[in-house]
């Protein structure tokens, strides 16, 4: 890759979160600007990290991921997000995210990275199946209500 494209980068400072809106809103088009950096500090308190590449100063891909235990797997990293900007993408960036990601959760002494994936995305799912990635389970999820959360 080019030298003006960065290494992945946690987002520490306002400014690097900042900077991830724009390619994330792709991914989740109901984020609003306003507040964005204040909703990722309320995540990070539950472990919620933002990791991003950016090209020539422009932030083209990022990640959102979590280290936690269960009882199915022990420890693993749990990928929230992973978006790669529309015109960037196809050149390695998501690749380069999800390498970093690997040797972060081996790192941690995770079990297994694992993430979901829109039924309605079948370029992301060819994606991951070129990442060694496979199809583990079925996830299933019900709406509630708003405001009948305690």
């Amino acid at each position: 890759m080019p030298d003006s494209v960065s290494s992945p980068r946690l987002a520490v400072t306002d400014k690097d979160i900042e900077s991830c809106f724009a390619t994330l809103r792709e991914l989740r088009p109901h984020l609003q600007k306003e507040g964005f950096v204040q909703q990722v500090r309320e995540m990070e308190k539950e472990g919620f990290r933002l990791l991003f590449v950016e090209k020539q100063g422009e932030t083209v891909a990022v990640t959102g991921f979590r280290v936690f235990t269960n009882l199915y797997k022990g420890k693993c990293l749990y990928v929230d997000d992973l978006v790669t900007a529309s015109a960037h993408r196809s050149k390695g960036f998501g690749a380069r995210l999800l390498e970093w990601l690997y040797e972060y959760a081996g790192e941690q002494h995770c079990t297994l990275l694992h993430l979901d994936s829109g039924c309605q995305r079948p370029r992301a799912h060819a994606f991951y199946f070129r990442q060694n990635m496979v199809i583990t389970s079925f996830h299933f999820a019900r709406e509630l209500p708003t405001g009948n959360h305690q």
